[in-house]
Parts: structure tokens; C-alpha cells; sequence
């Protein structure tokens, strides 16, 4: 029996049964170790998303952040403007600058009116501006310039006299040789709303629908 063991035969044999049970060994680790790693990259990939969605939001706020710094920074240089161009003597002088870009907005009505800066009856008194529809307005519209007056809530907006009574005068002046202005005036409704006391921010404006005819410029 000893030698029995001892033949090649039988070691050939127990070699053979040692190779199946290492192999057998070696799938049980491997089936193991491939759940291991697959929660692994799974824990992994979920932190790498949690990351990437917190930077978006980052962004986004960031985004944000500057279109309100942006609007900020629009409404103060609107009121550096606006004090650039004041004044405090019931007149104003409003020159339209890029004309021909602010007309093609109103023919196309992504803008069709654009506001003066403020202006003042006196330091103390009344505060205006004009609003123009350069393609016109309503009935007017594309056949003549519509131009209103409008009034504000001003500091002294509570102790002044409304109705508002004066008469408003507007001139559209020829820069030409012939000097060919074209004047326009109103005299308040004082029942209409556009003239009492301002209630918000701007009244509704008071206008001459049809202050200049459009073919004479085109």
C-alpha cells in the first residue's frame, strides 16, 4: 500500500485534485472581491455626482449673483445719466443719441418707446419727463412720431397743487439751415388721471398722438 502512494500514478492524481481545489479557491475570492469593487466604484461615482451637482448650483448662484450686479449696475448708470441731463427750470433739452438703432427697435416692437431723463419745474417743483414712441403709438402708429408728458412722484410730490394746469409745450428742433422746427402744445385734461396727484412711481402719460409725421424723415 505504501508503495502505491509512492507511484506516479497516484501523485499524478492527488496533483490533479490539489488543481481543482486551488481553482476553486481562487473563483470564490474572485466572486468576493468583484462585489467589493463594484460598491466601491459605486460609492465613488456617487460622490463624483454629489460634486459635479454641487458645482452647478455653485455656478448657477454665481450666475445669479452677476445678472443682479449687472441690472445694478444698468439702474446706476441710468441715474448718472439722469443727473447729468436734470433740470431745475421747467425746460428740457433731450438730444436722442443712436436714432437710427432705436427707431429699427420700435418698427420692430422690441422697444417701442424710450423715456427722457427727469426733469423739474423748479428745485422744489414738479417732476417730469417725456416719453417718445418714435414709430408710433395706436392710431398713430407707423404713420407718425407719438410724443407724451408724464409726471413723477417727486420729493415734493405731497405739498405741491394738482392737478397739474400748465400748459406743455414740445419742439422738435430742424438742425438744418432751414431751421423748419416743428411745435406742439397741450393744455391738461384736469380730470384726467394723467394730471392729478401721482398715486405709483409715473402717471399715465398725457400725449399729441400725431406730433410728427414719419414721412418726412424716411
Amino acid at each position: 500500500m505504501k508503495n502505491h502512494y509512492l507511484t506516479e500514478q497516484h501523485q499524478h492524481v492527488v496533483l490533479n485534485v490539489l488543481r481543482q481545489r486551488l481553482s476553486q479557491l481562487n473563483d470564490r475570492n474572485e466572486s468576493l472581491q468583484v462585489p467589493i469593487s463594484l460598491s466601491t466604484l459605486a460609492e465613488k461615482l456617487l460622490k463624483v455626482k454629489l460634486s459635479v451637482e454641487e458645482s452647478s448650483l455653485f455656478l448657477e448662484g454665481m450666475q445669479d449673483n452677476q445678472d443682479l450686479l449687472s441690472q445694478a449696475l444698468s439702474s446706476l448708470q441710468e441715474k448718472i445719466n439722469d443727473l447729468q441731463y436734470v433740470s431745475y427750470d421747467g425746460t428740457l433739452v433731450w438730444k436722442i443719441t443712436n436714432f437710427h438703432e432705436k427707431m429699427l427697435d420700435a418698427q420692430s416692437e422690441r422697444q417701442t418707446s424710450i423715456y427722457s431723463p427727469p426733469f423739474y419745474s423748479s428745485p422744489n417743483g414738479y417732476k417730469m419727463r417725456a416719453r417718445l414712441y418714435l414709430n408710433g403709438d395706436e392710431n398713430a402708429r407707423r404713420t407718425h412720431m407719438s410724443l407724451f408728458f408724464v409726471l413723477m412722484r417727486g420729493l415734493n410730490y405731497q405739498i405741491l397743487k394738482f392737478p397739474f394746469i400748465y400748459t406743455v409745450i414740445f419742439c422738435l428742433y430742424d438742425q438744418t439751415s432751414s431751421q423748419q422746427h416743428i411745435i406742439g402744445s397741450f393744455r391738461p385734461d384736469i380730470k384726467s388721471s394723467s394730471f392729478q396727484r401721482p398715486l405709483s412711481y409715473i402717471n399715465i402719460a398725457g400725449s399729441i398722438p400725431k406730433f410728427f409725421p414719419l414721412k418726412v424723415i424716411q
